[in-house]
């Protein structure tokens, strides 16, 4: 039996007479170039598909069959074959191509749908975090949450890339784990400042608040209340508010003190023990505290003892009312500060013994516990 070529393919012939019987009559190729380069052409739109991530095993499935297939094609590009001969690799190519074709539909729609899924979670995500940043910051609790809005800042950041760059599993994924990350950022602070919302503790606190005014009242002089979560000082005389200022407390202050550095204001009843006037402290005026009280060093010792405060920590000191150094030193370390004009009024109102109450909160709906209650509310949301 001959065979001849045309255009580089190589079509089969018995004899001369045959051959050219069959060119007459369009000869065949061995194994059909269409067919192929459909078959080429789904597997690159399953590649782009990204079908390797969304259904593994239907890929392996196909690039396997299409390996096998292609290697046969490869070996038989220069068989012989009379157009009336069966092809079982050309039935085997175009069964693969039909089925091919239902992958590729089957996953475009699955794709789609990773793809909606990635877009709401991100979304979800990004706006959790902002509210949680906006509350934080509203609250002064940045540090409480350590290092955990860096680690969902970058996070965020990763799915927001994998999603631009079509890698929509990948995206998701990052997205849930920026999602625990937040949802561990609202137990952190329910944690630490649950207190402000528990209504036993504002309930003394309040109580310690009314006593003070009440001393205020009976000894017919002045009194000191501060509100850590309201950020306000107000000063009584003979029981009567006579003035309020807008506060800032420690870098850290919103937490409860517990030791030297730490950034927190101290919470408890405390006197003015000296009056520091310009010149004598290093702010424009200064109301001393005797901060440690017998309280705070009962309550520091037990806790050292228990081991919630390293060995090498100290007790602490200084904490004072007072107003601002310069612009460039508006931020206390652990005191309470008002602005310059304000202290200048505080500072001529009050006598060296004049009681300070500093408490938590005074009323159940403070901001602390607002901030809290919406963060819990919406930790299910993602």
């Amino acid at each position: 039996m001959n065979s001849f070529h045309q255009n580089g393919r190589m079509f089969a012939c018995g004899t001369a007479a045959l051959a050219l019987a069959a060119f007459a009559t369009g000869c065949v190729e061995a194994v059909p170039e269409e067919v192929v380069e459909a078959v080429e052409s789904i597997d690159r739109d399953l590649m782009q598909l990204r079908a390797s991530e969304i259904s593994p095993d239907d890929y392996a499935r196909f690039t396997h069959q299409w390996m096998a297939l292609k290697a046969r094609v490869e070996a038989e590009d220069d068989a012989i074959r009379w157009p009336w001969e069966p092809n079982d690799l050309e039935s085997s190519l175009r069964l693969l191509q039909e089925e091919g074709i239902q992958t590729v539909a089957r996953l475009t729609e699955q794709r789609e749908l990773l793809r909606r899924s990635a877009e709401e979670q991100l979304a979800r995500v990004e706006d959790r975090s902002r509210v949680i940043a906006r509350h934080v910051s509203t609250i002064d609790s940045r540090l409480v949450l350590g290092q955990k809005p860096v680690e969902t800042e970058l996070l965020i950041k990763q799915a927001r890339s994998f999603y631009e760059q079509g890698q929509y599993g990948q995206s998701l994924a990052a997205s849930d784990q920026a999602a625990q990350s937040l949802a561990t950022q609202a137990l952190l602070l329910n944690s630490e400042l649950g207190r402000y919302a528990n209504r036993e503790r504002i309930a003394r606190w309040q109580q310690m608040a009314k006593e003070t005014v009440e001393w205020s009242r009976r000894h017919r002089t002045s009194a000191i209340v501060v509100s850590k979560a309201e950020r306000r000082l107000t000063l009584y005389r003979n029981g009567q508010k006579v003035l309020s200022y807008p506060v800032r407390l420690g870098f850290n202050g919103i937490r409860e003190k517990r030791y030297q550095g730490d950034g927190a204001t101290p919470e408890g009843r405390y006197r003015v023990t000296g009056k520091r006037g310009q010149g004598e402290t290093q702010f424009y005026r200064a109301l001393v505290l005797d901060y440690p009280n017998a309280e705070d060093r009962r309550r520091f010792l037990l806790e050292r003892k228990t081991g919630h405060i390293p060995a090498s920590r100290g007790i602490g000191g200084q904490i004072e009312i007072h107003g601002i150094e310069n612009e460039l030193m508006a931020q206390t370390l652990g005191c309470v500060m008002l602005d310059n004009p304000q202290m200048a009024l505080l500072f001529s109102r009050v006598e060296k013994g004049t009681p300070v109450t500093i408490v938590g909160a005074l009323h159940e709906q403070n901001s602390v516990a607002l901030v809290l209650a919406n963060l819990s509310a919406r930790t299910n949301e993602i």
